[in-house]
């Protein structure tokens, strides 16, 4: 278990970032003794005949697409390695541990995965096979190991170079961008979100010299912008001011993005024009929708009206504001949905949203909040556990026809490179059947400015 391979660490998506759920294991494993080598299945191969030798393969599954990569892998991996204990970790791994724990992992952790991780690594070298905290084998179920760990600095060595990945688009410049995380967890409980389920409200700060020792190997490797990945980089106001003034302080010349509940761009308004001096260009924020009774059920803490006051107060600090929405719901109307179209017209925000959002339908994984929900359930049609998620049907033919319609349109002008403003045209012209509908905009130059943003526009 001490030789290079013989503990393979998997990372399959992570939004087109550099993979921080490889890095921090690594980093753990590494400060146990071991040497664990790193795949990115993003940007690499899975290269077989090496994880053959491997005696543990670790998938990590934060995501719904990096859970069905992972899970094809580790299907290749198994055929060519029947004695390889294979574990799956991460958000999605512990909302689907019953599927997986029948016939395609030995264990899944959720939660605080580093400790159970090494602690797994400790007894598959020694032959122990007693019961782990925070380890769920086959018959067991998977609880969230949620005791802090004490972090060291994330291990990136062994993962491809920064320009494989994600960039910043700015000003026509393309730019390096690192990613961290400042905190884990968080304080909400929004019903469509794979965290809740797992982490039940908490939130977990991470040591500030951690942070920034992150970001300084990272800039070190040519990074110019930082993205910070945190469910929500205000759950700790405090936290986040200390850790965008060391930032600056250190790198001053260094650009950031943050994740923040509407709530709290609205509660924390007074901190967002100290964030935009120490760096900060954008904040995305999941609006989901612009209904209040969708907002409602899914348990947002905010209205339609708070959106519209986000985008003041966003503006007036000089912070660009990325709305992301969930726009097909079993509740969304088609004057809802033709009601954002219109919303994003009037707010001058086409080029803030990546016509791909406008396509996204709700997800009800296992273990969802949603699926004892009362206003899901007349919905819910059956449990698709290969797809690992809840089927729905809307009460409304035409809609699941047109986000059939709009999915199939926007991933095809996203790999041509088309202009946002054209794709969303045509989005409108779907969504009135054919006409433009009430309000126009115009494309403009296809060299118009526009705000920064990533090259990565996928979401889940």
């Amino acid at each position: 278990m001490r030789t290079a391979g013989d503990i393979a660490l998997v990372a399959c998506y992570e939004m087109g970032h550099q993979p921080l759920s490889v890095a921090w294991p690594a980093a753990v494993l590494e400060r146990a003794g071991y040497r664990p080598r790193l795949v990115d299945l993003s940007v690499q191969r899975l290269e077989v005949a090496r994880a053959a030798r491997a005696r543990l393969v670790a998938i990590s599954a934060p995501m719904h697409t990096a859970l069905r990569i992972g899970v094809e892998a580790a299907r290749a991996i198994r055929a060519a390695n029947p004695p390889a204990h294979i574990c799956f970790y991460g958000l999605y791994a512990g909302l689907n541990a019953e599927f997986l724990l029948e016939g395609v992992a030995d264990s899944v952790i959720a939660g605080e995965i580093e400790a159970p991780l090494a602690e797994l690594a400790r007894a598959i070298e020694a032959g122990d096979d007693r019961p782990i905290e925070g380890v769920a084998r086959r018959g067991q179920p998977a609880v969230p190991h949620l005791r802090r760990a004490d972090l060291p600095v994330p291990a990136r060595g062994g993962l491809p170079p920064l320009d494989r990945y994600v960039q910043l688009v700015r000003d026509g410049q393309t730019l390096a961008t690192g990613y961290v995380e400042a905190t884990r967890g968080c304080l909400h409980l929004c019903r469509h979100c794979p965290i809740p389920p797992v982490y039940n409200g908490r939130f977990v700060a991470v040591p500030v010299d951690v942070v920034l020792a992150d970001v300084r190997q990272q800039v070190a490797a040519g990074a110019r912008h930082i993205t910070f990945g945190d469910p929500d980089f205000l759950n700790g106001p405090g936290q986040a001011l200390r850790v965008a003034r060391g930032l600056h302080a250190e790198h001053p010349g260094v650009t950031f993005d943050f994740t923040a509940k509407i709530a709290h761009l609205l509660r924390h308004r007074a901190l967002l024009p100290e964030l935009v001096a120490c760096g900060a260009l954008f904040v995305v924020s999941a609006a989901e929708s612009l209904s209040d009774r969708v907002l409602e059920h899914l348990d947002k803490g905010h209205t339609r009206a708070d959106i519209a006051r986000a985008l003041e107060v966003t503006a007036a600090a000089g912070l660009a504001l990325r709305p992301t929405w969930v726009a097909f719901t079993p509740w969304t109307t088609r004057d809802d949905y033709r009601a954002l179209l219109d919303f994003i017209a009037e707010h001058d925000l086409v080029d803030h949203v990546d016509p791909v959002q406008l396509s996204l339908r709700l997800l009800v994984p296992p273990g969802s909040l949603l699926v004892e929900h009362p206003a899901m359930r007349p919905h819910l049609v059956d449990l698709r556990r290969e797809a690992f998620t809840w089927s729905w049907r809307h009460p409304d033919p035409w809609m699941d026809a047109l986000q059939a319609g709009v999915a199939a349109l926007v991933a095809p002008a996203a790999e041509a490179g088309e202009d946002p403003a054209e794709t969303y045209e045509r989005i409108r012209s779907l969504a009135w059947d054919g006409h433009a509908g009430p309000v126009l905009v115009a494309p403009g130059p296809a060299d118009r400015p526009r705000p920064p943003r990533l090259t990565e526009s996928w979401f889940c």
